[in-house]
């Protein structure tokens, strides 16, 4: 195996990388993969980048985005060696995606809004992939997704063609009721019930959440670090005295927490 070391490499470079490590004189561990043993990286990776994004920490980002890169390099020098495509057809893909998508770019299609570029992708997107209804456009979002992101992508694609409270008054009275169904189904006993009725109440959360403009998966994500945040100050206040957990009632770690709300200032 011969390779060009360099001062500086460039994206061809990675997928010359990739291609060596994957050679029968390469590396055994990157030998053995294929898609779905390095699924999962793929997934920890781009959550490593959504956090550098998170903490505006431009070198994480570039790392982490070279780690993105190199999944992508990765599964695509997979189904190279298949002869089925290799990192140019993946390039002539998307290309051929964003100049289709976006005719009022590289056509003579008006949109000078924002709301006018995403109704045309909306439209454009469903007749290249050939969604013949709403229901197409739903099941093609990936079950894959987090459940929060899935629901409220759901949810919108809904509101799209009408289907939405008409107001968000509306959508927060399903909330109680999805509750006193989950209660009640919690009192039977079935635990079958109280799962389907648990992700009735989500949903119907996700709903209020998506009419107020807000992003469901990252008012949960800030609502865990609060609750992290305040946790570690009542843990805090319980090492500082002394004593361990089980030696204060709930009602004084209560307390403990009231004072981290407090301190927190919401």
């Amino acid at each position: 195996m011969e390779f060009q070391f360099k001062d500086r490499y460039n994206f061809d470079d990675l997928v010359e990388v990739v291609r060596c490590l994957r050679l029968p004189d390469g590396c055994p561990w990157d030998k053995e993969q294929t898609h779905k043993t390095i699924r999962q990286d793929f997934i920890e990776e781009t959550y490593e980048v959504i956090e550098a994004i998170d903490n505006d920490d431009p070198e994480s980002l570039k790392e982490e985005l070279g780690d993105v890169l190199l999944q992508v390099v990765f599964h695509t020098q997979i189904e190279r060696e298949k002869g089925v495509f290799d990192i140019d057809d993946v390039a002539d893909e998307v290309c051929r995606k964003m100049i289709i998508r976006h005719p009022h770019v590289f056509g003579n299609v008006k949109a000078d809004t924002t709301e006018k570029v995403l109704e045309n992708w909306d439209k454009i997107k469903m007749q290249t992939k050939d969604q013949s209804t709403q229901s197409d456009a739903m099941d093609s979002i990936a079950r894959s997704l987090p459940a929060l992101m899935r629901a409220q992508k759901m949810q919108k694609k809904a509101a799209k063609v009408g289907f939405d409270f008409e107001k968000i008054e509306d959508a927060c009275r399903k909330v109680p009721e999805e509750l006193s169904e989950l209660c009640d189904a919690l009192g039977k006993g079935d635990e079958n019930a109280v799962a389907e009725e648990a992700g009735d109440l989500l949903f119907a959360a996700v709903n209020v959440v998506r009419m107020a403009g807000v992003n469901s998966e990252k008012a949960l994500y800030d609502a865990c670090e609060k609750f992290l945040a305040r946790f570690r100050e009542v843990e805090n206040a319980v090492t500082a005295q002394g004593k361990a957990w089980e030696d204060f009632s709930l009602s004084e770690l209560d307390s403990f927490w009231d004072q981290a709300k407090e301190s927190s200032g919401k």
